[in-house]
């Protein structure tokens, strides 16, 4: 009910004040269309601010422009990670890890990280942050309700103090319950950025800070599936069902400083430039995880869900990481030829506990591992008529070996037809955690020497009015991965046995998307299919063999064209696999192959609206969850959301 007053506030006083005066698409009139509707002061003939003149730029300096159009794209990307989740799976509730069901979307870099990945989709990365320049203060607001109590939010305001000089500073904060025991998800993700060229572009900066925290109440999934999927009434009420942990949390913290800034050496810019560059990235981040209670009651059995544990209680395991990273280079521009970048970088990390075990059999678990090393490499970046290319090559001169070839190339036929082509070839350092860990959890304890990951990627994609269409195939060598490794007595005993291993044989990935929307009058019909095969001798990468999202909608304008609107319903599915599971005392999902999930539907039925700069989201999530049988997983022992209706805004304001 709620919602619905809030929906009713909003959008009529919006219906009520709609009327404006005729302006270009491409021009934003910033005085007058967006001035106060009291101010009866006769105004002198306003500056028109062309939509171009609100950039956004980011870290390889591609360059977008801010958009206030409703679009069913812009709809998908209406959840808390701001970005399409096709492909990725969540968990019940909102701000929880995804299981991945694209592999695709797994990111690589050839330095290590402190790993946890599981914990990261609500973390912004140095290479996600944006940067501005805009003619006029711009900001917007984000608001999307949650899992019972609580609320997502993101705003962000930004404005140029001179042509030359921007800043922006934005705050995404959530809170949400959840339907189950032990669930509920905290966290805020502060950014703050800064661009600034001098006017004939000589020196340019891009630098931001950001502090973000990510903590969630982990419950290690339901005991008894059984009562899940039963009919019986009494478990709809989800906090019935017993879960495994009812007092732990993990947490996930840091803080980072970045900047990027270029000196171009000859004092005016022409044909020849020849350019200093400089990267610095600070990064300081923190892992714990807590469980006061280490003693599980499950159907009145006592267990210890992950084992020995050194201590009776009061679990904190506690793992820090500081990354300290710089890359110097010398640059070379020509009109035609295009630009050569040769650099040189420094890395160095520390990842740390504050005390060395001394098992009874096994070596020694040291406190910390310190790593640093140095690459050189050249970057090539060509752009003109219809071709942009970009290749990349960097190789160690430390005694670590790592490299990286990435090269990118585009075709642009015309407006509408594009070709993307994409080699990766990296030869990549592990994660810390794969390397060391240690917990109060007696087995949750290693150190290991794994050797370098070797992952060889060639993708390409082709966009036209007809068809997108993408295929990539990836070869994976010494692929590393987390797997259960409890004894069958320990099963039995619900006992739970989290370690990383490193993969001797080969594993190909094989990848066909296509999308494609159809439309009929005002109806429309949006559809992206997914195709994976995965050749491997044993069950290590596992992913569903056909994904589907498939979109019914209307769209139309209302109200004088006052108001612009979409109704539809969605429909997902993916086949049945034997998707990884998640345990939380490491952060990450881990391959099983006893369990598998999939092959049920999901539909959702959604309203959007637009008025002016603001977006209202209304959706049924899984709308058949509330007359069908509860067999609707993220992970083994983990469900997918029950059904659940959520309201959510955007809204933007040009000053």
């Amino acid at each position: 009910m709620r919602i619905f007053i809030f929906l009713y506030l909003l959008v009529i006083p919006s219906l009520l004040f709609s009327q404006e005066k005729k302006t270009s698409k491409n021009n934003l009139d910033m005085n007058t269309k967006y001035s106060s509707i009291t101010d009866t002061v006769k105004k002198k003939k306003a500056k028109v601010a062309t939509i171009d003149q609100y950039q956004i730029i980011t870290l390889e300096h591609d360059t977008t422009y801010a958009d206030t159009s409703l679009t069913l794209k812009s709809a998908y990307k209406q959840n808390h990670i701001r970005r399409d989740e096709f492909g990725l799976l969540p968990f019940s509730n909102i701000g929880q890890p995804y299981n991945t069901l694209q592999y695709s979307l797994t990111s690589f870099s050839p330095y290590p990280e402190i790993g946890f990945k599981a914990k990261h989709f609500n973390y912004i990365e140095a290479d996600q942050i944006k940067y501005y320049s805009v003619a006029t203060p711009l900001t917007e607001l984000f608001f999307n309700t949650t899992i019972n109590k609580g609320q997502n939010v993101d705003s962000f305001i930004t404005l140029n103090i001179s042509k030359n000089l921007n800043f922006s500073i934005a705050y995404r904060g959530l809170r949400s319950e959840g339907d189950y025991i032990n669930q509920l998800v905290s966290a805020g993700n502060f950014r703050f950025t800064t661009s600034y060229a001098t006017t004939n572009k000589r020196y340019i900066l891009n630098a931001h800070y950001a502090y973000q925290d990510v903590m969630n109440e982990e419950n290690g999934g339901i005991t008894d599936p059984q009562y899940f999927e039963s009919d019986n009434k009494d478990y709809k009420n989800r906090q019935r069902l017993q879960v495994y942990l009812t007092d732990a949390e993990s947490f996930l913290k840091g803080r980072r400083l970045f900047f990027d800034h270029a000196f171009r050496i000859n004092p005016k810019g022409g044909d020849n430039n020849l350019y200093v560059t400089h990267q610095f990235n600070y990064d300081n981040k923190t892992f714990e995880y807590k469980q006061p209670t280490v003693i599980s009651i499950v159907t009145n059995r006592r267990i210890q869900r992950f084992g020995e544990s050194y201590v009776a209680s009061n679990i904190n395991d506690h793992t820090k990481f500081e990354k300290l990273y710089n890359k110097a280079g010398l640059a070379y521009e020509n009109s035609l030829l295009g630009k050569f970048n040769f650099f040189i970088d420094d890395y160095r990390s520390n990842y740390l506990y504050n005390r060395v075990i001394v098992p009874t059999n096994g070596p020694i678990i040291p406190s910390h591992l310190y790593q640093q090393f140095n690459n050189v490499g050249g970057q090539y970046e060509y752009q003109k008529n219809k071709w942009n290319g970009r290749f990349l090559y960097s190789r160690s001169i430390s005694n670590q070996s790592l490299s990286d070839l990435d090269a990118k190339l585009r075709y642009d036929y015309n407006d509408k037809i594009k070709f993307d082509f994409r080699y990766r070839n990296i030869n990549k350092l592990p994660n810390n955690n794969y390397n060391l860990y240690q917990s109060s959890w007696v087995a949750y304890n290693w150190s290991n020497n794994f050797k370098n990951e070797k992952i060889n990627s060639l993708s390409a994609e082709v966009s036209t009015p007809w068809a997108n269409l993408q295929a990539q195939y990836t070869v994976l060598k010494d692929h590393l991965y987390f797997r259960d490794d409890s004894t069958p007595n320990q099963k039995d005993s619900l006992i739970q046995i989290i370690k990383p291993y490193q993969y001797d044989n080969v594993i190909n990935y094989l990848e066909i998307k296509a999308n494609k929307e159809f439309k009929f009058g005002r109806f429309a019909l949006d559809n992206t299919f997914l195709y994976q095969k995965v050749d491997q001798s044993d069950l290590i990468l596992n992913v569903p063999d056909f994904v589907t999202r498939n979109t019914f909608y209307y769209s139309g304008y209302f109200f004088k064209k006052a108001l612009y609107m979409q109704s539809g319903i969605t429909f997902n599915y993916f086949t049945k696999y034997y998707a990884d599971n998640y345990n939380p005392v490491i952060g990450e999902f881990f391959v099983q192959k006893t369990d598998k999930i999939g092959s049920y539907a999901n539909f959702d039925l959604f309203v959007n609206a637009r008025i002016r700069q603001t977006r209202f989201y209304l959706k049924a999530e899984h709308l058949n969850a509330a007359f069908s049988r509860g067999n609707y997983y993220s992970a083994p022992d983990n469900p997918y959301r029950d059904f659940v209706i959520r309201f959510g805004l955007v809204w933007n304001f040009f000053q």
